[in-house]
Protein backbone atom coordinates (compact mmCIF):
# COMPACT_ATOMS: atom_id res chain seq x y z
CA UNK A 1 0.00 0.00 0.00
CA UNK A 2 2.86 2.40 0.79
CA UNK A 3 4.29 1.78 -2.68
CA UNK A 4 0.95 2.74 -4.28
CA UNK A 5 0.76 5.91 -2.16
CA UNK A 6 4.32 6.87 -3.13
CA UNK A 7 3.57 6.22 -6.80
CA UNK A 8 0.40 8.32 -6.59
CA UNK A 9 2.30 11.14 -4.83
CA UNK A 10 5.10 11.06 -7.42
CA UNK A 11 2.57 11.17 -10.27
CA UNK A 12 0.81 14.11 -8.60
CA UNK A 13 4.11 16.02 -8.27
CA UNK A 14 5.06 15.39 -11.93
CA UNK A 15 1.64 16.53 -13.18
CA UNK A 16 1.75 19.63 -10.96
CA UNK A 17 5.18 20.64 -12.22
CA UNK A 18 4.15 20.05 -15.84
CA UNK A 19 1.01 22.17 -15.40
CA UNK A 20 2.92 24.99 -13.75
CA UNK A 21 5.54 25.01 -16.51
CA UNK A 22 2.86 25.23 -19.19
CA UNK A 23 1.37 28.39 -17.69
CA UNK A 24 4.22 30.53 -19.02
CA UNK A 25 3.33 29.85 -22.66
CA UNK A 26 2.44 32.76 -24.94
CA UNK A 27 2.65 35.44 -22.25
CA UNK A 28 4.41 38.11 -24.37
CA UNK A 29 2.78 39.77 -27.37
CA UNK A 30 4.63 39.86 -30.67
CA UNK A 31 3.82 41.08 -34.15
CA UNK A 32 5.28 41.25 -37.65
CA UNK A 33 6.86 44.52 -38.72
CA UNK A 34 8.05 45.70 -42.12
CA UNK A 35 10.88 48.03 -41.22
CA UNK A 36 9.30 49.62 -38.14
CA UNK A 37 5.68 49.58 -39.42
CA UNK A 38 3.20 47.09 -38.00
CA UNK A 39 2.05 44.69 -40.75
CA UNK A 40 -1.34 43.83 -39.22
CA UNK A 41 -4.02 46.42 -39.96
CA UNK A 42 -5.55 46.14 -36.46
CA UNK A 43 -4.00 44.27 -33.53
CA UNK A 44 -7.27 42.61 -32.52
CA UNK A 45 -9.04 39.32 -33.30
CA UNK A 46 -10.47 40.99 -36.43
CA UNK A 47 -7.05 42.13 -37.67
CA UNK A 48 -5.37 40.74 -40.78
CA UNK A 49 -2.00 41.05 -42.47
CA UNK A 50 -1.38 41.64 -46.14
CA UNK A 51 1.44 42.94 -48.30
CA UNK A 52 1.71 43.94 -51.92
CA UNK A 53 4.05 41.92 -54.16
CA UNK A 54 5.96 45.18 -54.61
CA UNK A 55 6.59 45.72 -50.88
CA UNK A 56 10.15 46.29 -49.75
CA UNK A 57 11.97 46.44 -46.46
CA UNK A 58 13.10 44.21 -43.61
CA UNK A 59 10.53 41.82 -42.17
CA UNK A 60 10.92 41.19 -38.43
CA UNK A 61 8.93 39.65 -35.61
CA UNK A 62 9.20 41.75 -32.48
CA UNK A 63 7.86 42.00 -29.00
CA UNK A 64 6.04 45.24 -28.47
CA UNK A 65 4.82 47.78 -25.99
CA UNK A 66 1.83 49.92 -26.98
CA UNK A 67 2.25 48.50 -30.54
CA UNK A 68 5.81 49.89 -30.72
CA UNK A 69 8.49 47.27 -31.54
CA UNK A 70 10.91 46.74 -28.67
CA UNK A 71 12.85 43.56 -29.42
CA UNK A 72 13.43 41.16 -32.30
CA UNK A 73 12.75 37.46 -31.76
CA UNK A 74 13.79 34.41 -33.77
CA UNK A 75 11.39 33.04 -36.37
CA UNK A 76 11.22 30.72 -39.35
CA UNK A 77 9.34 31.19 -42.60
CA UNK A 78 6.99 29.14 -44.70
CA UNK A 79 4.81 29.88 -47.71
CA UNK A 80 1.20 28.66 -47.91
CA UNK A 81 0.13 28.12 -51.51
CA UNK A 82 -3.06 30.05 -52.21
CA UNK A 83 -4.60 27.31 -54.37
CA UNK A 84 -3.72 24.03 -52.68
CA UNK A 85 -3.15 25.46 -49.15
CA UNK A 86 0.09 23.44 -49.06
CA UNK A 87 2.58 24.76 -46.53
CA UNK A 88 6.20 24.78 -47.72
CA UNK A 89 9.23 25.73 -45.67
CA UNK A 90 10.98 28.76 -47.17
CA UNK A 91 14.36 27.79 -45.75
CA UNK A 92 15.96 25.95 -42.85
CA UNK A 93 17.38 29.22 -41.55
CA UNK A 94 16.32 30.99 -38.40
CA UNK A 95 15.80 34.72 -38.86
CA UNK A 96 15.54 37.84 -36.78
CA UNK A 97 15.09 39.90 -39.94
CA UNK A 98 14.74 39.07 -43.61
CA UNK A 99 14.63 41.16 -46.77
CA UNK A 100 11.05 40.86 -48.00
CA UNK A 101 11.89 41.17 -51.75
CA UNK A 102 13.41 37.65 -52.27
CA UNK A 103 10.64 36.15 -50.14
CA UNK A 104 7.91 37.86 -52.17
CA UNK A 105 9.63 36.73 -55.37
CA UNK A 106 8.77 33.14 -54.35
CA UNK A 107 5.11 34.05 -53.81
CA UNK A 108 2.20 34.69 -56.13
CA UNK A 109 -0.90 36.75 -55.29
CA UNK A 110 -3.13 34.69 -53.01
CA UNK A 111 -0.22 32.94 -51.27
CA UNK A 112 0.53 33.64 -47.62
CA UNK A 113 3.82 34.12 -45.80
CA UNK A 114 3.66 32.16 -42.54
CA UNK A 115 5.77 33.24 -39.56
CA UNK A 116 6.73 30.53 -37.08
CA UNK A 117 8.02 31.54 -33.65
CA UNK A 118 10.60 29.31 -31.97
CA UNK A 119 9.90 30.22 -28.37
CA UNK A 120 6.53 29.52 -26.76
CA UNK A 121 6.81 32.61 -24.55
CA UNK A 122 5.73 34.74 -27.54
CA UNK A 123 2.17 34.90 -28.86
CA UNK A 124 1.98 35.79 -32.55
CA UNK A 125 -1.75 35.77 -33.33
CA UNK A 126 -1.34 37.39 -36.78
CA UNK A 127 1.18 34.92 -38.16
CA UNK A 128 0.00 34.77 -41.79
CA UNK A 129 0.58 37.60 -44.26
CA UNK A 130 -1.53 37.47 -47.40
CA UNK A 131 0.32 38.41 -50.60
CA UNK A 132 -1.80 40.73 -52.81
Amino acid sequence: MTCVKNLFFLTFIIVSISSAAGQDRFTNCAAAYLDSKLVVNDYSPEGYCELSKSASGELTVQTMSDLVPIGKINFKLAIRDGNSKTLMSYSNKTYQEVDIKPLLAKCKPGDAIVLLTLDDRYALPHNEILVK
